[in-house]
């Protein structure tokens, strides 16, 4: 359990966790959140029990459980949805535990330093990783108006992410927050999960 005495705990996911500088990155999001009267609750919160633990599955289930139980015990959350390991998605580890906090009716913001929609982060990323092209689709219908070179269905046009991603985000309240400097993008969901939360606040009273 993570005590504060701030009235709201902010769930922080994305792949910052695996970045080198994580720890740095972190203290720069909770003073951000501690800034609009939140608590920013960061995964490594939850994972003092693995820290001299050896790599491995029994170590990856503990991390997948305290995860889990930090999601519960927060009250909304915040998701960096940048494109993973040079591809176009997102970590797909994000991606899950947005689905579960969407699953608990919980307030969520989504931000990202990439401004390109997806269909143009699927074009560059196959132009650098295959060398080939989209190409426009015969078939009328669906979330997306071209192809890749396997004939699969480029979806969620007009969207910086996948559907389910950006639309549980939208349709919980918010929205996804832009900039070329990303803290400069997580304060802008932060203020606006603040203004969530605020609103939530004032209509249980």
């Amino acid at each position: 359990m993570v005590k504060t005495d701030l009235p709201y705990k902010i769930y922080l996911a994305g792949d910052t966790v695996f970045w080198p500088d994580a720890l740095e990155r972190f203290g720069k999001m909770k003073a951000i959140c501690r800034e609009y009267g939140l608590h920013g609750v960061a995964p490594f919160d939850g994972q003092a029990d693995v820290q001299d633990s050896s790599p491995g599955f029994e170590t990856s289930m503990k991390i997948a459980a305290m995860d889990r139980s930090l999601m519960n015990e927060c009250d909304a959350g915040v998701f960096c949805i940048n494109p993973y390991r040079r591809a176009a998605d997102m970590d797909p580890g994000t991606a899950v535990e947005l689905g579960y906090m969407a699953a608990q009716g919980k307030p969520l913001a989504g931000y990202t330093d990439d401004g390109r929609l997806y269909t143009e982060k699927v074009k560059d990323y196959r132009a650098t990783a295959w060398k080939d092209e989209l190409v426009l689709r015969t078939a009328k219908g669906g979330s997306g108006s071209f192809e890749d070179a396997d004939g699969i269905l480029v979806h969620s046009e007009g969207m910086y992410q996948n559907i389910m991603v950006e639309g549980f985000i939208r349709m919980s309240g918010s929205s996804v927050f832009v900039s070329k400097d990303s803290m400069d993008a997580f304060r802008m969901a932060i203020a606006d999960l603040k203004r969530l939360l605020s609103g939530h606040s004032q209509a249980s009273k």
